[in-house]
C-alpha cells in the first residue's frame, strides 16, 4: 500500500513517454538499484562506491528536489514491460553550481540508446517548462562513455562554465535553440 503522501508526490511528478521509455516520479524499490551500483567499481565517477547508508543519503537528497525545486530525477521503465531501466534527471544538490541534466542506467540498459532518450525527452520538457537559456552535464573527466553521451545530446564542452570537483568537464545544452 502506497502512503497517500507518497501518492500526491508521485501525482505531482510529470510523467514523459518516448516510444520506448515511460519517465515517471522516483519509487522505492528503485533504492535498491542505487545502492546495488554504488556497491560496485562502476560509481566511481559518482563518487563511489559507497555503502547502502550513505547511497540512501544521495539518493533520497535527489529525490527530495521534486517538491523542493519543482525538479529532479525520473525513474526510467522499458514501456513494452515495466522494467526499471535506471534513472535520468535534473539535479541540484548542495555544491551544484546550477541545476544538471544527469543519467544512470542499469547494466541491462547499457548500449541501447536508454540514457539518450530519456535524456532527449527531458531537454524537451526542460524547455517547455523552464526560463533557462542553458543547462549543464557535470562529468568526471574519466568517463569517457558519458562525455561522448553528452556531446551526442548536443551539448558542447564549455571550459568556462564551473563544474563541482577540480577537473570536471562541463557540458553546456542549449536550451533555447530551436530543438
Amino acid at each position: 500500500m502506497i502512503h497517500p503522501v507518497a501518492r500526491q508526490f508521485a501525482d505531482a511528478v510529470p510523467v514523459l513517454e518516448t516510444e520506448r521509455l515511460r519517465l515517471r516520479a522516483p519509487r522505492l524499490a528503485d533504492f535498491d538499484h542505487w545502492a546495488q551500483f554504488f556497491a560496485t567499481p562502476r560509481s566511481v565517477h559518482e563518487g563511489g562506491p559507497k555503502p547502502r547508508r550513505a547511497a540512501w543519503e544521495h539518493w533520497a537528497s535527489d529525490v527530495a528536489l521534486w517538491p523542493l525545486k519543482g525538479y529532479g530525477p525520473f525513474g526510467v521503465d522499458d514501456r513494452a514491460t515495466g522494467d526499471y531501466l535506471g534513472e535520468v534527471g535534473i539535479y541540484h544538490g548542495e555544491g551544484y553550481p546550477a541545476p544538471e541534466l544527469g543519467w544512470f542506467v542499469l547494466p541491462l540498459a547499457e548500449g541501447r540508446g536508454i540514457a539518450f532518450e530519456a535524456a532527449t525527452a527531458i531537454l524537451g520538457w526542460v524547455r517547455t517548462s523552464f526560463d533557462w537559456a542553458h543547462i549543464t552535464s557535470i562529468i568526471a573527466p574519466a568517463n569517457a562513455r558519458s562525455i561522448a553521451l553528452g556531446l551526442r545530446l548536443g551539448g558542447v564542452i564549455d571550459p568556462t562554465l564551473p563544474g563541482i570537483d577540480p577537473g570536471d568537464v562541463v557540458i553546456r545544452h542549449d536550451l533555447r535553440r530551436v530543438a
